[in-house]
């Protein structure tokens, strides 16, 4: 038999991830396992890596980390076994003691989600934040000290602000309102006490500020209001509030991606957008012949720049490909040099040459709208056609998309023998706003005809046998993969719901706090809980009130401190089901949220599935793995 793929290599922790260089090019700072955990270790630039010093002994996952701008402090981001209550954390690097330097919970408060605004350039120990202490669904903005930790509170929230824009000068320039109908409001901000209106979109809209001019007269503005359907880069002069556009796909295919600036010049490097693959337009000549020679290096690979010193003439460069592990370099853009740093899976990078190719495909819907997706024709079969296959359902739903790049779970099914389809059904991000708006109370509906289509693509071109397709997806995914058990169950032959709702009408009334903001947005997606019309579409997208035409074998995960969609969508489906006399296999954990952080917690997951897949689709499957692994899926069960 075929020897597979370990599944740690896919799912395990990366032996190192994560780096950054400090803003003064000293350090560089990275995360590696500690006790289990992906932890923060950093050393001087001249070190090697097994040299570094653990600085911080986080007993959960980390929610992200950078240096502040003088390289005196990294600041960290974390909560309580997935439950999603933030706080932020500092640490000084460079402290000298014997052990591991002292974190600081520099917002020591319980039941809030922190946010960031702003980290201070000016005087980097400053940086401005929003806490929901007062009010649990409005954040209050408060400036914070981080040597000190005082809060001082600058603004009380009364207004429904959801953010604030600063410009080159760290002045508040911009405040996000979003106002009783939900629409989304830009405020010019003289001072905190005066506010101007300057610019509204609706439910199918969205702008937002991305940057500022060289004198902070005017703002770089992102929009798709009006007759406008991609996502369009303007210039609104502060002044007069004149809007004029900048530019928008000069392909006319998807959304403008990300403006990059420079901090130092003020001027646009490059803009950016997300099509099949990436695509790049540079506006400054210097930085355009660096990345090119960057790309030169690495052909047929995706290049992008994860950290730079403050003068941009340092960097971490990562390099990462459908069918590669990611690498990373550092790159000395005065010298033009190259230096290999790590690979975060050395054991995948020895194995690459089994990964297989991510193909991008379309194909036409049940309403003739063109689905864009990604196919991936699984390298170990010797041949490529009636294979088993698994549609793998992005979350969301509206506004994610899935992109072209090395992707750990589909490279891990079609290791096992599977083709795997990633369908970007309407709703999905990036492909203007028709696109995105056509989902609007989809569910279950054309969203899912989207990818009940995308089967019937690979059938009638014989990619995928018939009897052996199976669908699972996380989140939206996994309310997907309930919806076409429940609504077309004659199509898949199993299927697995990872932390997905399954009554809408639960999912709507228990929906965290501070998401109040887009109460709104989302009931215009779902369907209006408060009317009749909304009601009767809510009712008929929920899988559970078909619960008893599932007649396919199901597995369900689900976090039990999950805030987004709570244990209980998973529980009410579970008892339906079982109610019904339909087997159905569960998997609750006691210490993750929206999703397995937890390497073993993960591990175990992907184990069960791959037995689950090759159960009901007979693909192969791994048997051996380690006693921890072993222990916690036995945990895991219910």
């Amino acid at each position: 038999m075929r020897k597979l793929i370990d599944r740690e290599i896919f799912f395990g922790n990366p032996e190192i991830s994560g780096g950054k260089l400090s803003p003064d090019g000293q350090y560089v700072s990275f995360v590696k396992a500690y006790k289990g955990i992906m932890n923060i270790y950093v050393k001087s630039f001249g070190q090697s890596f097994d040299k570094a010093r653990l600085i911080t002994q986080s007993t959960t996952p980390l929610l992200g980390y950078f240096w502040t701008a003088d390289s005196k402090y990294i600041l960290y981001l974390n909560d309580k076994a997935g439950d999603e209550n933030v706080n932020i954390f500092s640490v000084n690097p460079i402290e000298q003691t014997s052990g591991v330097p002292e974190s600081n919970n520099i917002t020591p408060l319980t039941d809030v989600t922190v946010q960031i605004y702003k980290v201070s350039r000016k005087n980097p120990d400053l940086l401005w934040v929003g806490i929901n202490d007062r009010d649990k669904a409005w954040h209050d903005l408060y400036l914070l000290n981080i040597k000190s930790k005082k809060l001082e509170m600058i603004y009380e929230n009364n207004e429904r602000i959801t953010g604030w824009g600063f410009d080159w000068d760290e002045e508040i320039r911009i405040a996000y309102r979003s106002n009783e109908n939900g629409h989304s409001e830009i405020l010019k901000v003289s001072n905190l006490s005066n506010f101007e209106l300057i610019y509204t979109t609706n439910l199918q809209e969205n702008a937002g500020i991305t940057g500022w001019n060289e004198d902070n007269t005017a703002a770089y503005l992102i929009s798709n209001k009006g007759k406008e359907d991609l996502t369009t880069l303007y210039l609104l002069n502060f002044e007069n509030l004149d809007i004029s556009i900048i530019e928008n796909d000069p392909l006319g295919k998807v959304d403008i991606g990300s403006v990059f600036i420079n901090r130092h010049t003020r001027k646009i490097i490059c803009t950016s957008y997300v099509d099949d693959k990436v695509r790049r337009y540079w506006k400054d000549k210097e930085w355009e012949s660096m990345f090119s020679f960057l790309e030169k290096q690495f052909p047929n690979r995706d290049v992008s720049i994860t950290s730079t010193t403050d003068d941009y003439r340092k960097m971490l460069i990562a390099v990462s490909g459908d069918q590669y592990a990611v690498e990373l370099f550092y790159f000395d853009w005065d010298t033009m040099t190259l230096i290999p740093q790590y690979i975060p899976k050395p054991k995948l990078r020895a194995v690459q040459d089994r990964l297989s190719p991510m193909v991008p495909i379309t194909y036409p819907s049940s309403d003739g709208l063109m689905i864009p997706a990604y196919l991936t024709i699984p390298k170990s079969t010797e041949t490529n056609e009636n294979l088993p296959c698994v549609i793998m359902v992005h979350g969301g739903p509206k506004g994610p998309r899935d992109n072209w790049g090395y992707n750990g779970a589909v490279q891990f099914l079609a290791d096992r023998g599977y083709a795997v389809l990633q369908p970007n059904f309407r709703a999905s991000g990036g492909y203007g706003k028709s696109f995105l708006n056509a989902g609007d109370k989809q569910w279950g509906r054309l969203m899912q005809d989207d990818i009940t289509w995308g089967v019937k693509y690979l059938t009638d071109n014989n990619i995928a046998d018939a009897n052996k397709i199976a669908i699972m997806g996380g989140s939206y995914g996994g309310y997907a993969t309930l919806a076409g058990l429940a609504f077309t169950p004659d199509v898949y032959a199993c299927g697995v719901d990872i932390v997905g709702p399954s009554n809408l009408f639960t999912l709507l009334e228990s929906i965290p706090p501070y998401w109040e903001a887009g109460r709104k947005w989302l009931y215009e997606m779902t369907g209006d809980p408060e009317t009749k019309e909304g009601k009767n579409l809510i009712k008929n997208a929920s899988p559970l009130f078909s619960a008893h035409k599932i007649s396919k074998p199901l597995m369900i995960v689900q976090g039990a401190n999950d805030p987004r969609v709570k244990k209980a969508e998973s529980d009410q489906i579970v008892e339906a089901l079982q109610k019904n006399s339909q087997p159905v296999s569960y998997l609750l954990a006691l210490d993750e949220g929206h999703g397995f952080r937890k390497p073993l917690n993960r591990l175990a997951m992907y184990a069960e599935i791959e037995r689950f897949f090759a159960e009901h689709l007979g693909g192969e499957y791994q048997e051996s793995m380690s006693d921890e692994v072993k222990n916690t899926l036995e945990s895991l069960k219910v």
